[in-house]
């Protein structure tokens, strides 16, 4: 059974129940599993030089659309709020297959990876010209990271009175039939486990009522996560208002969408009602604040959720309203959006890194993840901090946050290396990305 010894590091942050952050720390791994954590550990197996690093839990992403790598900085949305953005896309997406969704999801994991991500979910609502969810599951299973890619749908396109084109939607009877498909095939429950799939309608302005009362059904019976977009912007308010009569929080009480299986994307205008609802219940948030500054929609509650017991997590979201996918300096921006909003004491660097780490992992029910103590999955992020990024810093936990650096030097995940030295080990990522700018200029073309 493969044994690796991290060992002398800086400081160890354990994310842990005491929150210890241990000076010249180690961390013995064995078999995918933390079996030690403190000073002067010893292994006969492989032992990794930390001296000048910080090594923290890997980080985890609450929320993407990996697909969206294929998109970034597109010209005719990049002022657009987000009905007029989705609008502009969709029918650049109508025209990927199955090749565009295994290679953009190669991009986006590869970059996560590199920003010291060990744990993703996905949120894949549209599949066109035979693009499945078994696209991005392979290049994940390439890759090496642990994911949680979600079965989305959309079923209302534009002659229902939808924002979508009727060429993305599906059939809802299709829809849960290929949820049961791709639950069947991929997901496991147990601890450790490499992918968990998760059911996830797109949005309430895209799905019809029945379809998100179906789902919540299914995945409580199949015992899977239920996922969607949520109180993203004032537009997304309004259509709530004006179609449904409540608010996006009562809706998804409404339809069985609150509960510890349950996390919500953006939630940016959560009123206290909500944020209380939220967090009688156990429901999770993936915030995404680089996105929510791209698309205009505002800063989400994020101090007043943590403080009335909300599990909050971050996520990048997609590449087309990101449009970066380094999830490091997600946690940088979600911190400097709450001090800009509340003051400088409102959200410190380790609140930061905690959303990033335990946080994301609580959001996704991986108990088994977000923090290193004996017992937990080995899935560690190594920084090297004696670069120019830290130079002169005093507080080298605080510093991956305050200033750098943004890339992790070794990756583990479930014990093994994804990133070593600051390289992808597990792909050719010259040729993937090689592959990606050339289906972006067929795409533009």
């Amino acid at each position: 059974m493969q044994e690796i010894l991290i060992k002398g590091a800086d400081v160890v942050v354990t994310m842990e129940g005491a929150r210890r952050e241990i000076a010249g720390g180690d961390v013995l791994i064995r078999g995918g599993v933390i079996m030690g954590v403190g000073q002067g550990l010893s292994s006969a197996g492989e032992v990794i030089l930390a001296r000048g690093c910080v090594v923290t839990p890997g980080l985890v992403n609450t929320h993407h659309h990996l697909y969206q790598t294929l998109t970034r900085a597109v010209p005719a949305g990049q002022d657009a709020l987000l009905f007029g953005w989705l609008k502009t896309l969709y029918p650049i997406w109508a025209r990927f297959g199955p090749e565009e969704m295994f290679i953009s999801a190669q991009v986006g994991l590869a970059e996560l990876a590199l920003s010291g991500c060990t744990l993703t979910s996905d949120h894949l609502y549209l599949f066109p010209n035979g693009a499945r969810l078994d696209d991005t599951i392979a290049a994940a299973g390439e890759v090496g990271l642990r994911f949680h890619p979600t079965r989305g749908a959309m079923s209302i396109g534009t002659s229902a009175g939808g924002l979508p084109p009727d060429s993305l939607v599906e059939g809802e009877a299709a829809i849960l039939n290929d949820c049961i498909r791709v639950i069947d095939a991929f997901h496991n429950g147990a601890d450790g486990a490499m992918v968990r799939v998760g059911i996830a309608p797109c949005s309430p302005f895209s799905v019809s009522r029945d379809l998100m009362r179906d789902a919540a059904l299914l995945a409580r019976d199949k015992g899977v996560m239920l996922h969607t977009h949520l109180a993203e912007n004032d537009e997304d308010i309004a259509y709530s208002l004006a179609q449904f009569g409540c608010r996006p929080g009562q809706y998804a009480e409404d339809l069985g969408w609150t509960g510890a299986d349950v996390w919500h994307a953006h939630c940016v205008k959560l009123d206290s009602v909500e944020i209380d609802l939220f967090a009688r219940t156990g429901t999770g948030v993936a915030h995404c604040p680089c996105s929510n500054c791209r698309i205009g929609s505002g800063v989400a509650p994020v101090r007043a959720m943590r403080n009335a017991g909300v599990k909050v997590g971050l996520g990048v979201d997609g590449s087309a309203s990101n449009d970066a996918g380094n999830l490091i300096a997600e946690a940088r921006q979600a911190m400097l959006l709450q001090r800009v909003t509340l003051g400088a004491d409102a959200f410190s660097a380790r609140a930061a890194l905690e959303l990033a780490t335990l946080g994301g992992a609580q959001v996704l029910g991986r108990s088994d993840c977000g923090s290193i103590e004996v017992g937990k999955r080995a899935d560690i992020a190594i920084w090297d901090v004696s670069g120019i990024e830290a130079a002169g810093a005093w507080d080298a936990v605080a510093a991956l946050i305050l200033c750098g650096p943004t890339r992790v030097r070794d990756l583990i995940v479930e014990g093994r290396r994804v990133v070593q030295d600051g390289r992808m080990v597990t792909i050719d990522l010259g040729r993937v990305v090689e592959r990606q700018n050339q289906l972006a200029a067929r795409l533009r073309g």
